[in-house]
């Protein structure tokens, strides 16, 4: 296979594609980051790649064709805080940037599966990649809003007419709650599972929100979505590139923050050879505890994510996604066996 770019590569779901490229024996990669954040450079520390592109530098070598032929570009690279309010910077970042890549992309004939986001959907209760259900609660999830139209406009609804006119692929993954290993670096915007394991270590117990919502304490619902079947995702669009078009990425099963934190405790309690209890023991014993909403999340939080798979399921995948209670097991043996 020629050439492949990924561009947040040092970030979570961008450095486990190229861990995830790498057991297919690709190493002839760009990884593209920003390494500002020093630490990061741990996510690609035991990684093959061909070179290493600052981000600043990147997109306008691209446009130059300073790479050469490549075959893809997984764009990856985004600012995902979900609490910056900074709209300019949120809109550069992540729609402008993209908007550049794509029109590059457009010029050589390669393709491009970039990440979108469940966040495009806001406060809909209905999660299916339709404009009707699309609204944003955060300027990060209009930004990737944002560049989805673009490529709608672009492409047409349709995205195979694109693929037909210009004889390459674009696809937007609209990622769910993704979780898994290489996220240390994320902080506040890591997953719920990193969250509630590092506060049993320091704390003996989990804390989850209270009632908010209509929905009970830790009843909020979300759909929990496993990094290795993120990337399983990604590379099976990359095997069949005659497909084009914006899917969600998550499992199709919204589960309840509860269960997060039972795995997680569950599982921390099996590697000491205690046994497992049940979610009211759990909350009894005070292992998991309950807090008040906060009052800044408030209009802005999203209590219920399920991914409608029918678009995913009729181009032909049938990846079959963990549960939050194998997923979150594997993830926090993952994490334990860390130094």
């Amino acid at each position: 296979m020629n050439r492949i770019v990924v561009t947040g590569a040092a970030g979570f779901i961008g450095s486990n594609i190229v861990k995830g490229l790498n057991a297919r024996g690709i190493d002839n990669i760009i990884a593209v980051d920003d390494l500002t954040q020093g630490e990061k450079f741990r996510n690609l520390a035991d990684l093959k790649m061909a070179d290493y592109v600052d981000a600043t530098d990147f997109y306008d070598m691209f446009t130059r064709g300073a790479f050469g032929e490549v075959e893809a570009v997984f764009h990856e690279g985004a600012c995902s805080d979900t609490m910056e309010s900074n709209g300019k910077f949120m809109l550069f970042n992540n729609y402008t940037l993209s908007c550049q890549l794509f029109e590059a992309c457009s010029t050589s004939g390669t393709r491009l599966l970039y990440a979108s986001s469940a966040a495009t959907y806001g406060g809909s209760d209905t999660f299916r990649e339709e404009t009707a259900f699309e609204r944003p609660l955060n300027v990060y999830g209009y930004s990737k809003l944002l560049f989805d139209q673009r490529m709608r406009r672009e492409c047409g609804v349709n995205f195979e007419q694109l693929a037909a006119a210009r004889g390459a692929q674009v696809v937007g993954f609209r990622y769910f709650n993704v979780y898994g290993a290489r996220e240390q670096h994320k902080g506040r915007m890591a997953s719920v599972a990193f969250h509630q394991f590092n506060q049993f270590a320091l704390d003996g117990k989990v804390k989850l929100f209270g009632d908010y919502g209509g929905y009970a304490a830790g009843s909020q619902m979300r759909d929990f979505v496993f990094i290795d079947d993120v990337v399983a995702v990604n590379l099976w669009f990359l095997d069949h590139p005659e497909i084009s078009g914006i899917f969600n990425l998550g499992t199709g099963q919204a589960q309840p923050f509860n269960d997060v934190a039972d795995a997680v405790v569950n599982t921390l309690r099996r590697n000491k050879n205690e046994p497992a209890l049940t979610h009211q023991a759990l909350v009894t014993d005070g292992l998991i505890e309950y807090v008040n909403f906060p009052e800044n999340l408030r209009g802005k939080y999203q209590c219920y994510t399920q991914a409608d798979l029918s678009a995913l399921r009729r181009a032909g995948c049938n990846h079959v996604f963990a549960d939050v209670q194998g997923g979150v097991s594997k993830y926090v043996d993952c994490l334990l066996s860390q130094p």
